[in-house]
């Protein structure tokens, strides 16, 4: 039996890096078939249940954490897709589960309440609207779902699967949201796979510019294991993320300091995890691209979600 104990690891490690480094392909389920149903209890105290939305609403199902990079890079745009679509028919819906990176200051569930507290610190300090579902403590919806750290579901009027991606991507989600709407206007039908179905593709970029801010919420502790768990590229993801992240959430604010202090390295910075990012599009996200020495002939360190 799956425990909650082993499914709330109070240390990340190494071990957790080669865990994810197997799941090459996304399990859960795919394009076309049911979502499987459940009932989770909200924040607000809600009682809410997949299968009420069927014929009524398309959902957009999220999992994440506070403590995953993965979830910081893309709350923000998630946010902004639920101000755009919540009323044109779409539900959003983000389950909160494991802390990906748990610490001193954010450790890994012992008790629902525990669950609760941090995510209401993940919806104040992201102001997240949207409602949030505390999973089971031993993750049961989430491991139906695949157990990816940030995956996200879109799910049809039908209750089946039209899209889904490894990594919340809110640009390729507003596109599959977008093409779904389109086609039950026009058809008049509920089901339809959009935009292939998948996107596996990783952004690279969000562990490079997010994983100090959602490693700090775990503490001192979500930080070192990070780094020793992922390597030199663990520790420049901190380390740039430090510097890089106030320049893109407050870009005017840090256009001063950014000058001074050295703006055409960021700006390097910028276009190299671009490139990064086109390199590792069907890789995993604990991988980036380190520098190579003499004699070898590739070669990748592992970054952390």
């Amino acid at each position: 039996m799956f425990g909650s104990k082993s499914y709330n690891y109070r240390s990340f490690t190494r071990e957790h890096v080669k865990n994810d480094l197997a799941a090459r392909k996304m399990s859960g389920p795919k394009p076309g078939e049911e979502a499987p149903d459940f009932e989770l209890q909200s924040l607000a105290g809600d009682k809410v249940q997949l299968s009420d939305y069927a014929g009524e609403k398309n959902v957009v199902l999220t999992f994440g954490s506070a403590t995953c990079p993965m979830t910081a890079g893309s709350i923000r745009g998630l946010n902004h897709l639920y101000e755009d679509y919540s009323e044109e028919g779409v539900e959003f819906l983000f389950v909160y589960v494991r802390e990906a990176h748990p610490g001193d200051d954010l450790p890994a569930h012992r008790s629902m309440n525990d669950k609760a507290d941090a995510a209401e610190l993940f919806r104040d300090e992201e102001e997240v609207e949207m409602p949030i579902l505390l999973d089971k403590l031993d993750g049961k919806v989430h491991r139906q779902y695949g157990g990816l750290p940030n995956s996200t579901y879109l799910i049809d009027k039908s209750g089946r699967v039209a899209f889904r991606s490894l990594w919340t991507r809110p640009s390729i989600l507003e596109d599959a949201i977008q093409e779904l709407l389109d086609y039950q206007e026009d058809s008049g039908k509920e089901h339809k796979v959009v935009r292939g179905g998948e996107d596996a593709s990783i952004p690279a970029r969000y562990g490079m510019l997010y994983s100090h801010r959602a490693l700090e919420r775990g503490g001192r502790r979500a930080v070192r294991e990070f780094k020793e768990a992922t390597g030199t590229a663990g520790r420049v993801a901190v380390a740039t993320s430090r510097v890089a992240e106030p320049m893109v959430l407050h870009p005017g604010r840090a256009f001063a300091a950014v000058a001074l202090t050295g703006g055409v390295i960021v700006g390097a910075l910028f276009a190299g995890m671009k490139l990064r990012e086109r390199m590792l599009q069907r890789r995993s996200p604990y991988y980036f691209p380190r520098q190579r020495t003499k004699g070898e002939t590739g070669g990748y360190e592992a970054v952390g979600i």
